[in-house]
């Protein structure tokens, strides 16, 4: 079946039932003597021979069918393993298909591998001429675009120096350099933002916003939602080497964070009597619960959200402390507070929460941590349970984010309202006296 898109006029990529098939364990075609010899010696330490029955099917691909619009910029997202990268392989003709055939109008220059064909021994200088060839720039091309190269990749002191030196930052930032100055109809681009710093990884998205302007066709490879949805008009899904969802790339991509990532971790404890806790309390049940409409508590930067805890409280007169602290994928802690009633709770099923505001948290992976105190928190834990909650929080577009589409660096993500006051104008400056209004 061939998926087309709205025309912007003719198309410059059609796949029509693209397949590629590996087969797992089988022997490589175009095996040489010296294989042949390596093998022989190795037999003998294998704790048994490979079978035929050791080998197994993929398909990486599988009945793809495809169309790309002249000036379309589409995204292919999916998790590791759909077939993302093996699609752009087979449209930049670095592998051939097994079965269908794809049709390619335009020249193609491809970022899959940033740093393919570089040479330790060689300068920057020379890996620029030696980078620039192998992706299909000529002599003259790389010449004239250099200045621009060296600029970019912000590499100009050392670009006398074996690149064997270099640090691995340094290395990326002049491949990825050379390869996104090519000046070609179509580009493929693999997953950019894996490449640099956070200050590099804006500069890349940069370039490519550039590409996107100037009506070329860009298929475009990321993880990251945002810039998916930044940069794309058009967006699929890959899931097991088929096309499982397509559209817009706003509604793609939310429907991808929905239907292949867990909402918040539920924990419950229906029986009382093998509920973790003791004589005084038990645990009933914990969640991360979302407070506005967000589908399949799918939780966002955007999303304020609920953390309950729902105990059994066995004992009238003791008086219990709960403290909360939220840790990060990197074991930081993000904050910590703490519910210290003034009088005890009665005995009986309480639930205790509190609200974490829309535009607080960054995105990324969470952990909860719950303290239980008798008679105040500047005693010993009662009961101390890491790790009762895990969740993940997902980024989504936000003016605070701009046309920044990289990671956003630290621990929260407030969204604080900015103000500018002109306290005196200047005199003789062009546009002062507007200021006053």
């Amino acid at each position: 079946m061939l998926t087309s898109s709205d025309g912007k006029g003719q198309f410059a990529i059609r796949c029509e039932s693209i397949g590629k098939h590996y087969r797992i364990g089988a022997p490589a075609a175009g095996r040489t003597l010296r294989d042949t010899i390596s093998e022989m010696f190795r037999a003998p330490l294998q704790e048994r021979p490979q079978s035929p029955n050791d080998t197994r099917d993929l398909w990486a691909l599988r009945d793809l069918s495809l169309e790309v619009s002249q000036g379309e910029v589409l995204g292919i997202i999916g998790r590791n393993g759909s077939g993302k990268s093996t699609l752009l392989k087979i449209l930049s003709r670095i592998t051939k298909p097994t079965e269908g055939h794809a049709e390619i109008r335009g020249r193609v220059g491809s970022l899959l591998e940033v740093g393919a064909g570089f040479h330790p021994e060689l300068t920057g200088r020379d890996n620029i001429f030696l980078n620039g060839a192998i992706l299909g720039m000529t002599r003259r091309e790389i010449e004239r675009k250099f200045d621009e190269i060296v600029d970019f990749s912000e590499c100009g002191r050392f670009l006398d120096t074996p690149i064997k030196h270099y640090s691995s930052g340094m290395y990326v930032r002049l491949a990825f350099a050379v390869a996104a100055h090519l000046e070609t109809e179509i580009l493929l681009v693999d997953e950019v933002l894996a490449v640099g710093d956070a200050v590099f990884q804006k500069k890349c998205l940069g370039k490519i916003g550039d590409t996107v302007k100037q009506g070329r066709t860009v298929l475009f490879i990321s993880h990251n939602m945002t810039a998916v949805d930044g940069l794309c008009t058009r967006a699929i899904c890959l899931h097991e080497g088929r096309v499982v969802l397509e559209g817009p790339a706003a509604s793609v991509t939310s429907r991808y964070l929905q239907n292949w990532f867990p909402g918040p971790k539920e924990v419950v404890h229906q029986d009382i009597e093998t509920a973790p806790g003791n004589n005084l309390i038990r645990l009933h049940r914990a969640r991360v619960r979302p407070l506005d409409d967000s589908p399949a508590e799918q939780l966002t930067v955007r999303t304020p959200f609920a953390v309950e805890f729902e105990c059994w409280k066995l004992a009238t007169q003791s008086h219990l402390s709960f403290t909360a602290e939220v840790y990060n994928e990197h074991g930081v802690e993000v904050f910590a507070t703490t519910e210290n009633a003034e009088s005890p709770a009665p005995a009986g099923l309480l639930r205790i929460s509190f609200i974490v505001p829309a535009d607080l948290m960054n995105n990324g992976r969470y952990t909860v941590r719950l303290a239980v105190y008798l008679n105040g928190i500047s005693s010993a834990a009662l009961l101390d349970w890491e790790d009762l909650l895990a969740f993940e929080i997902h980024d989504a577009a936000s003016e605070l984010r701009g046309s920044y589409h990289g990671h956003w660096p630290g621990a929260v993500r407030p969204n604080f309202k900015w103000k500018t006051e002109l306290l005196e104008p200047l005199p003789g400056v062009f546009g002062a006296q507007q200021g006053r209004d």
